[in-house]
């Protein structure tokens, strides 16, 4: 598949809120306008209003997110191969027609979300790309179990992790590549998949074709574009982007004082459980004492939504939400309410609840990274008689 370069089309301008948020609208191949956090490599957030529109992200309104800026952008779905190594009976090299004709499809709807998603409202201030909630989508993903093409390579005794790389390298070799790995154990269970399609389309370039890697429930870290290596090993995978990168202060609620520094870290895992009002923008003006009509979404790390509750008020008084359509525990999940608010600003927020028992926050709670952010989120809707 050829692409023709990734020099951003300017169009527009938006305003994430927080301060210095102002970013570039532009459009890249395959993609409708979004917001353009750098070109170089290429990080596009979506803009937020695309959540109201269904529980699947459009293909070419899908966050992208990308580490290393050396891209071949030539790649040809009929020659690529994904080579399995390692602690295996038996090597192979198999070309995506191989994995569409000799092993089972499945589908399975699933939410991909960047650790640093809303980093940009972080408080105190903390490094890295300063995103809004759009660094996020939800998508149904087609392809086959990474643990079908592991047992037809054969695990051999004492293999710990899988280790997976892509076909992006660094631009310079002072730069570590980006390679990741999961354990065995979590790979055997079967919902770990290499995917070649989403939302009924092949991968779009940028959400990594034509192979890629699809670990539900997981943020994005994990879930490698360009799929081009596997390997097995007895050991657990040191490289820089798990043993110094994509770590989090490791404490019960992965989390520290902010400012201060964790004494131990962790990898980042899965994701921890948040909800979103999507029908009203901050500033929102409706008519008081009329029916209104609240949608949002919710979604965590795969034990599903249990329960969405809304405030009117900030957090002194919740109410129930009605639950919408179930596309999977890890997809998605809407929900709807209905209120009638009073003149006056109203600071409307949305609490989700985990089947496992997990609730949003009501404070923010901090890392260095900024990452894994899930406090309750307010929207400031104003209702004039």
């Amino acid at each position: 598949m050829a692409v023709d370069g990734h020099a951003a089309v300017p169009h527009g301008t938006a305003h994430l809120p927080f301060g210095n948020g102002e970013r570039p609208l532009a459009r890249f191949p395959q993609k409708r306008p979004l917001i353009l956090q750098t070109s170089r490599p290429p990080q596009l957030e979506t803009p937020f209003a695309v959540f109201d529109e269904g529980l699947l992200t459009p293909n070419d309104a899908f966050f992208v997110r990308y580490h290393l800026s050396d891209l071949s952008t030539d790649l040809d779905a009929r020659s690529h191969r994904v080579d399995v190594g390692g602690l295996v009976d038996r090597a192979l090299s198999l070309s995506l027609a191989d994995l569409q004709r000799d092993f089972p499809a499945v589908e399975l709807v699933a939410v991909n979300q960047c650790s640093g998603n809303g980093r940009g409202l972080v408080a105190p201030r903390v490094a890295g790309g300063q995103l809004g909630n759009g660094a996020m989508g939800n998508a149904r993903w087609h392809g086959v179990p990474l643990r079908a093409v592991l047992e037809r390579a054969g695990v051999k005794a004492g293999a710990r992790q899988v280790v997976f790389d892509g076909l992006d390298q660094p631009a310079a070799a002072s730069v570590p590549d980006f390679v990741k790995a999961l354990d065995l154990d979590h790979v055997l269970q079967g919902e770990v998949l290499l995917a070649w399609g989403m939302n009924g389309q092949a991968l779009p370039f940028l959400n990594g074709y034509p192979l890629r890697l699809v670990v539900p429930g997981y943020y994005g870290t994990y879930w490698i574009k360009h799929l081009s290596r596997i390997t097995v090993t007895d050991s657990v995978f040191d490289g820089y982007w798990m043993s110094k990168a994509y770590r989090i202060p490791d404490t019960a609620c992965g989390c520290v004082a902010p400012g201060a520094k964790p004494d131990r870290t962790r990898p980042i895992g899965r994701l921890n459980v948040r909800s979103f009002v999507t029908s009203h923008a901050d500033g929102a003006v409706v008519r008081a004492n009329a029916p209104v009509r609240l949608r949002g979404i919710a979604f965590d790390g795969g034990s599903g939504i249990a329960s969405v509750a809304i405030t009117r008020d900030g957090g002194s008084t919740w109410q129930p939400a009605q639950l919408g359509e179930d596309l999977g525990r890890y997809s998605f999940r809407g929900w709807q309410a209905e209120v009638a608010l009073p003149p006056g600003v109203h600071a409307i927020g949305a609490r989700a609840t985990s089947q496992n028992g997990e609730v949003q926050p009501l404070e923010p709670q901090w890392n260095p990274a900024g990452y894994r952010r899930n406090v309750v989120e307010t929207v400031h809707i104003e209702a004039r008689a």
